[in-house]
């Protein structure tokens, strides 16, 4: 087991390193790059452009270092901690992402929770009730949480929230508390608003879970060791707790990989619609803008908590199922 675990985080080094370095490229891609942006939106306006101070933010930014350069002044800033200057926002990437981060982390914890407390116990009694009216009527909510857009549904939302509880349209607190220290009643300004995106965001994903989750149990429910346990006597709830529930519970511990990243990205589009301050806008209009150090720092801290979910996830199933093994080979 220890060589196990020494042996993924050293993986997880060359892993972190080579995404680095795609990211990075990735952003360069583009033709140009912030400075290009910006001279073509000064344009747009009329505005004149001096090139001698295009010039000079060049050299102060860095961007008229090769390519390698960039990236070596870069990545060893993100070891040490410095994620870089946001170019559009003239501030550190740290200060830029501020408050933001951990209200999407609230956001995000919270629609997991929303999501796997509504869909299990749905889960589990429409496998249980299988063809049941019950069954039917939930396996039509779940087509239709599936199939409703997140951005439909969160205008829908933001209307009812509106007309019914006169709360605020769009963000997560109301406008007096924008920017201000930390309260009590901003907290609750925050906990009036936030029912709104989680219930927005966690519609498909409960959906998608509930689907999951009754494919699974049925599965499990037709197998020899149920009927053996039922013909033993054992109690149905425990029957279904201690084996089948518990087997079928394999994908969502091994989807931890794609919570963490959720974490901080959140659902974009929802955040963009609804004006929520959260992360998800950030990253994409530093990538619109191409300024390189907040989108690459972004990028890699969602791609370290992939690497760090994935390698929960596998520990969390060798643990959880006997049935798996940390190494390969076939045992006798």
């Amino acid at each position: 087991m220890l060589a196990y675990l020494v042996r993924r985080l050293l993986i997880m080094v060359p892993t972190l390193l080579a995404i680095s370095v795609i990211t990075f490229i990735i952003i360069q891609l583009p033709p140009g790059d912030y400075l290009t942006t910006y001279i073509a939106e000064l344009q747009a306006q009329g505005e004149a452009v001096d090139p001698k101070k295009i010039e000079f933010l060049r050299q102060q930014y860095g961007l008229d270092r090769p390519m390698h350069e960039q990236y070596l002044y870069w990545i060893f800033g993100v070891v040490q901690g410095d994620f870089g200057y946001s170019f559009e926002h003239n501030l550190p990437v740290t200060d830029v992402i501020g408050d933001r981060l951990w209200l999407t982390i609230l956001v995000s914890f919270c629609t997991i929770l929303f999501t796997w407390i509504v869909a299990f116990p749905i889960g589990v009694y429409s496998a249980t009730h299988q063809y049941s009216w019950s069954d039917y009527s939930l396996t039509l909510l779940g087509f239709l949480g599936l199939a409703t857009p997140h951005f439909l549904l969160a205008l829908v939302m933001l209307y009812f929230a509106n007309v019914w509880f006169g709360t605020s349209i769009g963000g997560l607190m109301d406008e007096q508390f924008i920017g201000q220290p930390w309260s009590w009643p901003k907290f609750k300004s925050v906990l009036e608003h936030l029912w709104i995106p989680i219930i927005v965001i966690g519609t498909s994903g409960t959906a998608g879970m509930i689907r999951r989750l009754r494919a699974n149990l049925l599965d499990e429910l037709q197998k020899q060791y149920v009927t053996t346990g039922r013909a033993k006597g054992l109690p149905p709830f425990k029957l279904l707790v201690k084996y089948p529930l518990r087997m079928s519970l394999n994908p969502f511990i091994s989807d931890i990989g794609d919570y963490l990243p959720e974490l901080v990205s959140s659902a974009t589009i929802v955040s963009v619609v609804m004006s929520l301050p959260t992360t998800g806008p950030v990253l994409l209009e530093a990538l619109r803008s191409q300024d390189m150090y907040l989108a690459g720092s972004f990028l890699m801290f969602l791609a370290l908590l992939t690497v760090l979910g994935v390698f929960l996830s596998d520990l969390a199933l060798a643990a959880f199922d006997p049935r798996i093994r940390l190494h390969g080979g076939v045992s006798r």
